[in-house]
């Protein structure tokens, strides 16, 4: 029996996907609103971030794994980190954080390189060798880090007023860009030896 393109993990992808521009618009239209400006945006990121967790999990516990769903869960996972990073830059933009946003963007941009890498090493080796690159506990924490530290920045107008040399926020991106990098690291050093680079 044929399994529903649409079911309940690939809704929960589809929903991530919707989710984001909802996350776009609030954060940069309410951006002038004190505290729910900051709160309304990491609420909905949270709620994006949760369906992230939870399809993956659904999909493999009661064997709704599709192919639409192996395409559209990666996909989504992409938007929504890319996305939220790159409000988070053109925020700090706006608010006149010009340090802050530069900062943010190198950032922004070494996690775009790491994703690219990673997923260009994951379709090479599946194409190449049948095997599948499982996440590795370096990639969840990655993914923590991400989730956790864009979270934060996002309330930082609200949680961290008392900050305003953005000590928490630097912080916040050294770990993200360490978990980054390592993680990195340590796909390439795991799935590099199954590309034969004279093929």
């Amino acid at each position: 029996m044929k399994k529903s393109c649409l079911n309940v993990p690939n809704a929960l992808s589809l929903l991530r996907v919707c989710l984001v521009p909802a996350f776009v618009a609030t954060a940069l239209l309410m951006r002038d609103i004190e505290i729910w400006g900051a709160v309304v945006p990491a609420i909905i990121y949270v709620i994006t971030a949760l369906t992230d967790m939870l399809d993956g999990k659904i999909a493999r516990k009661y064997n709704l794994v599709t192919d639409f769903g192996k395409f559209i869960d990666p996909l989504a996972d992409k938007f929504m980190v890319l996305s939220a990073l790159t409000t988070l830059v053109v925020l700090m933009a706006l608010r006149g954080d010009v340090t802050e946003s530069v900062v943010f963007l190198c950032v922004t941009l070494l996690i775009l390189f790491r994703e690219l890498a990673v997923t260009s090493l994951r379709l090479v080796v599946a194409g190449k060798s049948g095997i599948v690159v499982a996440a590795s506990i370096f990639g969840k924490l990655k993914t923590v880090s991400q989730m956790v530290g864009t979270v934060a920045i996002i309330l930082e107008p609200v949680l961290f007023t008392f900050d305003e040399n953005h000590i928490i926020a630097y912080v916040l991106m050294g770990i993200m860009s360490f978990t980054t990098v390592f993680s990195g690291i340590d796909y390439m050093r795991a799935y590099l030896p199954y590309i034969d680079t004279n093929s």
